[in-house]
């Protein structure tokens, strides 16, 4: 996994940018649904990417963490037209196919891409390791 912060405007899915795809349901991978993701890295031909949610999981942290759901806030961006504050899950990692993103959202900046970053390396797969 190369963990990079690479948004270029060129229409095509880079990581640093909130794109939707579909992602499936933990509990039963053949359901899911349409959700904003932030793509991380690129892994041979596939991205990474975290879900995102407009859920706040401040409120039920613990039991979230008990469950093994680990959530960081990012708060508001363009990917939201509401403007509703966001969080990302940086234990859940997903391959995504290029050409199975719907649509692109907003580019993060590159100091919430940090943060992010840093959230996620206690999380890293094996053999996985950030820029």
């Amino acid at each position: 996994m190369d963990i990079t912060y690479a948004p270029a405007p060129d229409g095509a899915p880079d990581p640093g940018e909130v794109v939707w795809t579909w992602v499936p349901y933990e509990d039963d991978s053949t359901q899911g649904k349409d959700r904003p993701v932030l793509l991380i890295a690129r892994e041979g031909s596939h991205l990474v990417a975290l879900p995102m949610t407009s859920k706040d999981h401040d409120r039920d942290h613990d039991q979230e963490a008990r469950e093994g759901r680990f959530w960081l806030d990012l708060g508001a961006g363009p990917w939201d037209h509401t403007g509703r504050p966001s969080e990302v899950r940086v234990n859940r990692f997903l391959r995504v196919e290029p050409s199975n993103v719907r649509r692109e959202g907003a580019v993060l900046d590159r100091a919430r891409f940090d943060t992010v970053v840093a959230a996620v390396r206690p999380h890293l797969p094996t053999g996985a390791t950030p820029e």
